[in-house]
């Protein structure tokens, strides 16, 4: 009987130190080797940025890679793949220190848009991303096409995956509902949801250049002026410098200043 313990216990802890070993090979092998000369050939943001800030942009992408796992399904996903992911999270909250999305655990990434049943097949499929809820808490799909153009187009004011961790950063305070409580200091909201409106208004109206799909409601407004703002910073502050302003206190960057932009 002490023998058969003994071997039990030694198996345990064989597993135990086995499991620890691939959870460590795992983490290492999900930052890819060539993140940084990915991160400079791709992403705008990033490029733009001084030294200083490109080391804590690296550690920030690293340590977001390590905490999250990101799948592929119907799709292979690559290492630019991993890194535009990891930009998308990083960008919103480069302003904040020490920030994690403690709401995502999982990212999966499909080959082009699919539909609310979650297919990626037939007719119906318009979705590029999404933030789950319910069985899905903690989950965020994306399309891979959508990801991948949301960097290459950089004329434009548009990012799915940038649009998706808005939308997580403004549930942090229970809800996604375009009022990120977390974000803007008390005596700001009143303003803010005032300009939302007043905005949304003129969206209905077509009398603005911001993407129609920010006329839905509140939250979607949010989202979609974020992409503006962290796409083309220059333009939205001239055009709509009070949502500009706004969205520098919430976000604590001023992304027009970066570049020379």
């Amino acid at each position: 009987m002490v023998l058969f313990g003994l071997i039990m216990i030694g198996l345990i802890l064989f597993l135990y130190f086995k499991n620890m070993y691939s959870r460590r090979q795992l983490k290492k092998s999900a930052v890819p080797a060539d993140y940084q000369p990915l991160l400079q050939t791709n992403v705008r943001y990033y490029q733009q940025l001084p030294p200083a800030d490109k080391t804590r942009f690296e550690a920030m992408v690293q340590r977001f890679l390590k905490r999250t796992h990101i799948e592929g399904v119907g799709t292979t996903v690559e290492p630019l793949d991993r890194v535009l992911v990891a930009a998308s999270a990083i960008i919103p909250i480069f302003g904040f220190k020490d920030w994690e999305y403690f709401n995502l655990t999982n990212v999966i990434l499909y080959p082009d848009t699919f539909d609310e049943t979650y297919q990626y097949e037939g007719n119906r499929r318009n979705i590029l991303g999404m933030v789950g809820s319910g069985a899905l808490h903690g989950q965020m799909i994306l399309s891979r096409s959508a990801l991948r153009e949301g960097f290459s187009n950089t004329t434009d004011k548009n990012n799915t995956a940038i649009h998706e961790f808005v939308h997580l950063l403004d549930k942090t305070d229970g809800s996604i509902d375009g009022f990120p409580s977390k974000l803007l200091e008390h005596s700001y909201s009143i303003p803010w949801m005032k300009l939302v409106h007043q905005t949304i208004q003129q969206i209905s109206d077509g009398h603005t250049d911001i993407n129609p799909y920010g006329a839905i409601n509140e939250a979607e407004f949010f989202a979609v002026i974020s992409e503006y703002f962290f796409e083309r910073p220059d333009l939205l502050a001239e055009k709509h410098p009070e949502l500009y302003e706004m969205l520098t206190r919430m976000f604590r960057q001023d992304p027009g200043k970066m570049g020379g932009n």
